[in-house]
């Protein structure tokens, strides 16, 4: 479903009238904790059985398929949403910081992209939040790092030219993954890099694994097994553990579709 958004993100903000009403981030897919499990209680006492909820407010973006992210900033809770529109013709991909109170576009970045990807509705991947810096993949493999203060780009990196990504019939769809210091994506190209960290600071590369070219649509998380922390990926052609630190392959189920 193509999300023509009024904002959207305004469905994480209905209930929550004032600032205060705010206390557990949702900084990324899946959360706080990456297991789509919101644990903040006594914000919403009662859901009405009638009607609908009332809007607080809305703000008209562009289109897209990616999911907010909400975290605090300065202070100021924030919605960080990604979005396409076009400008004379030119299709450019968005990241917009909002205001979680107001809905007030408080800073973008934009930058223009042409989509050979299915359904060139928009990004598809769910912004990460992480100690004052947005994390971005955009449809066509454009990874950013930006300042979530203002918008400012700190370091970015393109699959496509870089790492000589094929891009899926859907484009890149996974959401990066914060580990320590690492961000954790999947990138797909070159030998050994389906899975590629970078150093969250400065965009240095700091391991690479796993030979499938094929990049496949489901974000990789990290589960602890018996003590042992462990990057599951599920890719095209298995599903693989790796070692969070190095990449190391741990184990692997290989299958066939």
């Amino acid at each position: 479903m193509i999300i023509t958004r009024s904002l959207l993100a305004f469905l994480l903000c209905f209930s929550f009238v004032s600032q205060q009403a705010f206390s557990d981030d949702w900084p990324q897919w899946g959360g706080p904790e990456h297991d789509l499990v919101w644990r903040e209680t006594g914000i919403v006492k009662t859901l009405p059985t009638t009607g609908v909820l009332p809007r607080v407010w809305s703000t008209p973006i562009g289109e897209g398929y990616a999911g907010p992210a909400v975290a605090e900033v300065n202070s100021r809770w924030c919605v960080f949403v990604t979005d396409r529109v076009f400008k004379q013709r030119v299709s450019f991909e968005r990241v917009l910081c909002l205001d979680a109170d107001t809905g007030k576009i408080i800073w973008k970045y934009e930058y223009p992209v042409e989509y050979s990807v299915s359904y060139p509705a928009g990004p598809r991947s769910t912004p990460v939040i992480n100690d004052g810096r947005v994390y971005t993949v955009g449809a066509q493999g454009h990874l950013l790092c930006l300042d979530a203060k203002n918008g400012t780009v700190l370091w970015e990196k393109n699959f496509v030219t870089e790492f000589g990504t094929q891009l899926p019939t859907w484009g890149m769809v996974a959401s990066p993954l914060v580990e320590g210091e690492q961000l954790i994506t999947l990138v797909g190209g070159q030998q050994n890099s389906l899975v590629v960290s970078f150093d969250k600071q400065t965009g240095k590369e700091l391991w690479r694994s796993l030979e499938d070219a094929a990049v496949g649509y489901a974000p990789p998380v990290i589960f602890e097994f018996g003590g042992r922390r462990e990057l599951i990926v599920w890719h095209p052609t298995a599903v693989s553990a790796l070692d969070p630190e190095n990449g190391k392959l741990i184990w692997e189920v290989p299958y066939g579709v």
